[in-house]
């Protein structure tokens, strides 16, 4: 058996669920479709806000050596031409003489195309990078380009924010932005897309620390993926050989996810050594360079950048989440996402429609919606219900029944076990903080008990 025929996840599963309940719509659908771009559902917007959130809490927030940055897409050509992307940034293209369809000829096997099985050109190199035009007049002069990544606005601001926030090395700067690739192979849902989003840091540091410094943000990374529920055994490092280097970088290890497709990249952290802040002090004239104030010395950090992709990470937390069990004759679906990650936190479900339970159910979703996302529904069986949560990976729903009106407590149910707990409602808020912070479900509130699920 290989390994991926032991996941319950498909890519089709997966796309069908995503398109079913609003995570991940394809883009423009009703024009047929753009390709390798997709939309944001109203949960899917949830959980990528969710993944960026929790990123920049852990690489900015929670650490006194990084601050932020949101640089622009459009930035002057000649970044583009310092940093090697206008002459270097290209893939070998091949077109099939047959059926016309283009292919990375790095990406296929032998010398027929993998479509039809007709003979293809001699490889050509494609520059990925969009052109577009900057005022009234498009000629050369008015040539600019979508940024094909957001670490260049990073080194060109790096004087910016050395003078502004009087730094010492080591220090990073973070960036969460779009960035756009003209790829000519597409495919596998929102894994390689033409318009997507990074989340870099470019952490400057001392030349000859740069290998401890590397290895700890290798580490670091993917102690991140792993503290929001990837597992770890669907997560390995694969270490660039020397031939597989980019010209710019000493060394370079990505951390792999084993997707449905297989083993693929999900994020890259690479030593530039100090090649971007010397060609860009080269091309621009400008001096970018730290004053040691210990050594007296100006000099050209090094830079570390572990760069992750928001959509494949947002692809590997749904993968790794999916799970299927049986459920009397029916199967159960249910996405295991960290409370973190979670779109809905919290579902308020009203055991019914009846008017009586109307005013206390809205009175406990208006009081809750202002610490989470929450979720009011009171359509279907409360089973039914259920389920549905389950599939989208709301961690809790909090029923309210026709006891609540005369004990003034309500039912938790958490997702992963379908265990429930009955909580006094003026212990509901604290409640479910806590659980939403990883506390065991078991532990009760003053005046809590066990209800479903904890039989022997």
């Amino acid at each position: 058996m290989t390994e991926q025929a032991t996941r319950k996840v498909t890519m089709d599963k997966l796309v069908s669920l995503c398109k079913r309940r609003g995570y991940i719509f394809p883009s423009s659908e009703i024009y047929g479709g753009m390709g390798a771009c997709y939309d944001y559902g109203p949960l899917g917007v949830e959980l990528k806000n969710n993944v960026k959130a929790c990123w920049w809490r852990s690489v900015v927030q929670e650490r006194d050596d990084m601050v932020g940055l949101d640089a622009s897409i459009l930035m002057h050509p000649q970044t583009w031409v310092a940093s090697g992307h206008v002459d270097g940034f290209a893939d070998p293209l091949v077109d099939c003489k047959q059926c016309r369809k283009r292919w990375r000829s790095d990406n296929i096997a032998g010398e027929k195309c993998p479509e039809c099985g007709g003979d293809l050109t001699e490889p050509r190199m494609f520059n990925l990078m969009f052109k577009t035009h900057v005022g009234a007049v498009e000629d050369e002069a008015a040539v600019v380009y979508l940024r094909p990544e957001t670490a260049q606005g990073i080194f060109v601001n790096f004087e910016n924010v050395l003078s502004s926030t009087r730094r010492k090395l080591p220090f990073g700067i973070a960036q969460i932005g779009k960035a756009f690739r003209n790829e000519i192979t597409t495919g596998n849902f929102i894994f390689r897309m033409r318009e997507f989003e990074q989340m870099e840091v470019e952490y400057f540091v001392v030349p000859g620390s740069d290998e401890e410094w590397f290895r700890t943000w290798v580490d670091e990374r993917v102690k991140w993926y792993t503290d929001l529920g990837i597992s770890r055994e669907n997560l390995r490092l694969v270490q660039h050989g020397v031939d597989e280097l980019a010209h710019y970088a000493k060394s370079c290890t990505d951390i792999e996810y084993l997707f449905p497709m297989g083993w693929s990249e999900l994020e890259g952290i690479a030593n530039r050594t100090d090649f971007d802040l010397k060609q860009h002090a080269g091309h621009s004239g400008k001096d970018i360079s730290y004053y040691d104030e210990d050594t007296k010395e100006h000099i050209v950090p090094y830079v570390i950048e572990p760069s992750a992709g928001v959509d494949r990470s947002v692809l590997a937390f749904l993968v790794d989440a999916y799970d299927e069990e049986p459920d009397k004759d029916e199967i159960r679906v249910v996405l295991r996402l960290h409370p973190d990650l979670a779109p809905v936190k919290v579902a308020i479900l009203p055991l019914s429609r009846n008017e009586k339970l109307l005013p206390l159910s809205q009175d406990i979703y208006n009081n809750l919606r202002r610490c989470w996302m929450v979720q009011y529904d009171n359509a279907q069986s409360i089973g039914r219900r259920y389920r549905r949560y389950d599939e989208i990976g709301t961690p809790f729903c909090v029923t309210i029944d026709f006891d609540s009106l005369e004990d003034n407590a309500v039912t938790i149910r958490e997702r992963d076990g379908m265990k429930q707990i009955r909580v006094p409602i003026a212990e509901l808020k604290a409640t479910l903080d806590a659980k939403l912070c990883g506390q065991p479900f078991e532990v009760l509130p003053p005046g809590g008990k066990k209800w479903l699920g904890f039989e022997e």
